[in-house]
């Protein structure tokens, strides 16, 4: 019997069982009385049942099984016509859920509080939130695990639509005792000749390393570190210096030694941060919303180093 009538058969047999008439039924819905007719003798074959008793010039009346069968495909119709609203507000209104993911060296230092500005402004909307290497996140967007991806321009796919937000320049990190530590620039090749503590991610390290072969140097790589924290601390108690791109407003390791940000010299190739989307994919009005407000955020983020950078080549 699955899907062998339709709602606007079962609206045709709801109408003229409220009325107990099929002139009524098609004056209402604005019809003719045999296509109300039709409606409820073809309800009546595929369901098998009599589902109303003809009384001559006086109408009809619902069967006991016709009143049973009434009941449930009025019920029906509310459902479906639920839905059809449902299906509106999605289209409409700032709500929902949304899953977002994000490159791990924005998730820590950045994704919390403007998560917190988000969901102040739009409390309807459940925010799912993960930090995934460049390669998982890309094929998270692509399987539509996620519906956005906060994250830099490094190797997207065709497939994959990103719109930049801010440019974030390299600069120099090191310790406070560093003998590079009191200059207000640093020229990456006077950091050549002193141990670097790698930040060592897939596609970052190769970033990082760029930086120098553009320069016609390599790198004295001293020690490898998987996790910001790590790099932080080992930077911090002196082991190295790093090269961060994303902003660090707190020049402090998890252990709590101190370390200083120096702008770069040279304007090397910056990472462009942005969000990232499937290509073919209709945002939601809740991504939508969230992409506005990672606008706003991203505009102010820029630590002092950076925007030293940025004005040099503001003026060049």
């Amino acid at each position: 019997m699955a899907n062998k009538f339709t709602l606007k058969q079962l609206t045709y047999f709801v109408l003229a069982g409220e009325h107990s008439s099929v002139t009524k039924a098609a004056e209402l819905l604005f019809v003719s009385q045999p296509s109300i007719s039709s409606a409820i003798h073809h309800l009546e074959d595929v369901t098998g049942l009599q589902l109303f008793i003809r009384h001559h010039a006086q109408g009809l009346s619902l069967t006991t099984q016709g009143w049973q069968f009434f009941h449930k495909a009025k019920a029906l119709l509310k459902g479906a016509d639920d839905l059809s609203q449902f299906a509106q507000t999605l289209g409409t209104e700032v709500s929902g859920s949304l899953s977002i993911v994000g490159f791990p060296t924005f998730t820590s230092l950045m994704m919390p509080s403007m998560l917190k500005e988000f969901v102040d402004q739009y409390p309807a909307v459940n925010v799912q939130c993960d930090e995934m290497h460049q390669r998982d996140l890309i094929q998270g967007l692509i399987n539509s695990k996620y519906e956005l991806a906060i994250t830099y321009d490094m190797q997207l796919p065709a497939n994959i639509e990103f719109t930049p937000l801010i440019s974030l320049p390299p600069y120099v990190v090191v310790a406070l005792n560093h003998p590079l530590a009191k200059k207000k620039q640093v020229s990456i090749h006077e950091l050549a000749k002193h141990p670097m503590v790698m930040l060592d991610w897939p596609m970052s390290r190769e970033y990082f390393s760029s930086l120098f072969i553009g320069q016609g140097i390599e790198p004295m790589i001293s020690h490898n570190a998987h996790s910001l924290g790590m790099v932080r601390g080992m930077v911090a108690n002196g082991f190295g210096y790093s090269i961060f791109n994303t902003p660090v407003h707190s020049n402090v390791a998890l252990d709590g030694t101190k370390f200083a940000s120096i702008p770069l010299k040279e304007e090397l190739m910056p990472l462009t941060m942005g969000v990232a989307k499937l290509e073919q994919s209709q945002l939601t009005p809740a991504a939508e919303a969230f992409v506005e407000v990672l606008k706003n955020f991203a505009s102010g983020i820029l630590t002092p180093s950076q925007e030293n950078s940025a004005e040099r080549k503001t003026a060049v």
